[in-house]
């Protein structure tokens, strides 16, 4: 054989090489980490990911709930494993955005730690007042809160330092008003006092308040997301209340370690493609309070950088703290 054929042939074999690996992947059990307890909104939708991938691919993937410090533990577990596909993790805005400005000690970085596979999910908040409120839409609680005796109306939140408590701040900097912050322990935790009248107003899931609004024992005032939910379509979004291009919501998505081939990268990615379209999982998504959402790993990596950049700053013009 002449010395330019082998040379063709030499890298062909070579080029084949990864071809080869992909289509091999995977030929075993797929570990998902959740950085969250089982049976929260990251666990579900996690699990639907994982039972869909198994439905449509054949693939066996296998969720593991590693809780702890916020996600980081999880995010921290998934970014020092193996980066040969076999271990991936379902991160969200306040692991991903929010931790990295609130602990900058944590394990990982966003961006470098990872490389991003799919964004999956995300969650609109709901932000809501007591039935008995007599404003029924974001620019009427606005005007009452202006109007109100200092220190007489008072805003909940889930816990500081997470994405209902930083979307309430960012809300009350763009709206021009200043309303004392009540943390819970919680997301439910706060919905007695709502109902109660001992708040004025609240935001968190809508899985977590969907059903105190169909008893009619809230009152919606607005959703985060620049659309509106399906589960809520009588409700308006903030961005159609007056507060243009407002967009704050947890979103879900799919990483792997940094190291990881781009050719395991791609085939995991069309892998999670295809279980997102699959009608009864977007059922199930929209069931709880969320919504799929096509997102690439180029959109996916530039939501992560432009949410960091937005909660960072709204973090450093409130000087919000853990401690």
């Amino acid at each position: 054989m002449k010395t330019g054929s082998k040379l063709i042939l030499a890298l062909a074999c070579v080029l084949a090489v990864p071809a080869a690996h992909a289509q091999a992947y995977p030929t075993r059990a797929v570990k998902l980490i959740v950085p969250f307890p089982p049976g929260g909104g990251t666990d579900y939708i996690a699990r639907e990911l994982a039972l869909h991938m198994g439905k449509q691919k054949n693939w066996n993937v296998v969720v593991e709930n590693r809780p702890g410090a916020g996600g980081s533990v999880g995010l921290g577990s998934a970014a020092n494993a193996k980066p040969d596909g076999y271990t991936i993790v379902l991160g969200q805005t306040s692991n991903l955005a929010i931790l990295p400005t609130l602990q900058p000690k944590i394990q990982y970085d966003p961006v470098s730690s990872f490389t991003p596979v799919a964004l999956v999910a995300e969650a609109p908040l709901v932000f809501v007042g007591p039935k008995q409120a007599t404003y029924s839409n974001a620019q009427q609680f606005i005007e009452q809160v202006k109007a109100a005796p200092p220190n007489s109306m008072n805003f909940g939140i889930p816990g500081i330092g997470t994405v209902a408590h930083l979307t309430s701040v960012l809300f009350q900097q763009k709206s021009g008003i200043k309303i004392e912050n009540i943390p819970y322990k919680g997301a439910a935790d706060g919905i007695p006092s709502l109902i109660g009248n001992q708040i004025q107003a609240y935001m968190s899931s809508a899985s977590t308040l969907t059903g105190a609004i169909e008893d009619k024992q809230i009152k919606p005032l607005g959703v985060t997301s620049l659309i509106r939910m399906k589960t809520l379509p009588d409700v308006p979004t903030l961005d159609e209340s007056g507060f243009k291009g407002f967009n704050a919501t947890t979103w879900f998505g799919i990483l792997v370690p940094a190291a990881t081939p781009r050719e395991i990268v791609d085939v995991l990615g069309e892998a999670i493609r295809t279980a997102m379209d699959d009608k009864k999982f977007q059922e199930q998504i929209e069931n709880s309070g969320a919504m799929v959402v096509d997102g690439d790993q180029r959109s996916f990596a530039e939501r992560i950088k432009t949410d960091t950049a937005m909660w960072a700053d709204v973090i450093k013009t409130a000087n919000i703290s853990l401690k």
